[in-house]
C-alpha cells in the first residue's frame, strides 16, 4: 500500500499522535479547516487534493468525516478509506468499535485542542463583529447560539484540556452563551485504526471508480 493521509487541519495533532502510537509515517496533506464554513468549498479542496496526488499513490487515508457533504458524489481514482461519520467531532467522540453516524447532542457546542485558534465561540463572535460591526455581529451571534445550552470539551488524551489556560478559555466560551461547561470522554481510536489498517464497519473503503454517497455514512453495513 502506497498511502497518504488527507486530513482536516483541525485534526493535525491527533493524526500525529495516531501515527506515533501506531508507528506509521504516512505523508500528510492538509485541508484547511476554514473551508468548513462552506461545504462546497471544502468539497472543491478535497477533489483538488485527490486529483493532485502522485501517480504512485494508491490509497488515501481520510482523517475527517463526511463534513457537510464534502465527499458527496465524489468518484475518486484512488482507493479511499474514510471514517463513516458525519464530522470530525463525532470521530473524536468515538471510544470503542461500535459505529455511530453522529454522537453529538443537540444544544451542545464542542471544543477540541485547536479551537482556541479557529472554530471557538470567541473566534466566531469576533469574526461576525469584524464583518458586520459590533452591534449587528453580536445580534447575529446571539441568534445563532440561542438554542445552545452547553459547551463540551472533548478529552481525547492527546492534549491537556485540563490546564489552567485551556480551562479558562473554555469557560470564556461557555460564558458567551451562558451555558454549562462540561468535559466529555473521547479518544483517538478512530485515527489509530485508520493509519494501522484496522478498517471495520466504522470505515468506508471505496475502491477507484466507486461513487461515494451520503448513504455510506448514515446506513448500517
Amino acid at each position: 500500500m502506497n498511502a497518504v493521509i488527507l486530513a482536516c487541519s483541525s485534526l493535525n495533532r491527533h493524526v500525529d499522535a495516531a501515527q506515533a502510537k501506531m508507528n506509521t509515517a504516512f505523508p500528510v496533506i492538509n485541508v484547511d479547516r476554514r473551508y468548513h464554513e462552506s461545504p462546497a468549498k471544502m468539497k472543491e479542496q478535497v477533489i483538488k487534493a485527490v486529483q493532485n496526488l502522485a501517480p504512485e499513490v494508491d490509497t488515501v487515508l481520510v482523517a475527517m468525516g463526511f463534513c457537510g457533504g464534502s465527499w458527496k458524489d465524489i468518484v475518486p481514482k484512488k482507493r479511499i478509506v474514510i471514517p463513516r461519520m458525519d464530522d470530525c467531532i463525532t470521530l473524536l467522540l468515538h471510544s470503542d468499535d461500535t459505529w455511530h453516524s453522529n454522537l453529538k447532542k443537540t444544544g451542545h457546542f464542542y471544543l477540541t485542542d485547536s479551537d482556541s485558534e479557529f472554530g471557538s465561540l470567541t473566534a466566531m463572535q469576533q469574526s461576525l463583529c469584524d464583518k458586520y460591526g459590533d452591534e449587528d455581529g453580536q445580534d447575529i451571534f446571539q441568534m445563532w447560539f440561542a438554542p445552545y445550552t452547553d459547551v463540551d470539551v472533548i478529552d481525547t488524551g492527546v492534549y491537556d484540556c485540563h490546564s489552567r489556560e485551556y480551562t479558562a478559555e473554555a469557560k470564556k466560551n461557555a460564558d458567551l452563551i451562558q451555558g454549562r461547561l462540561n468535559y466529555v470522554n473521547g479518544s483517538n481510536l478512530l485515527l489509530e485504526k485508520l493509519v494501522s489498517g484496522r478498517w471495520d464497519q466504522q470505515f468506508l473503503v471505496a475502491e477507484p471508480g466507486r461513487m461515494i454517497t451520503d448513504r455510506d455514512f448514515i446506513s448500517e453495513m
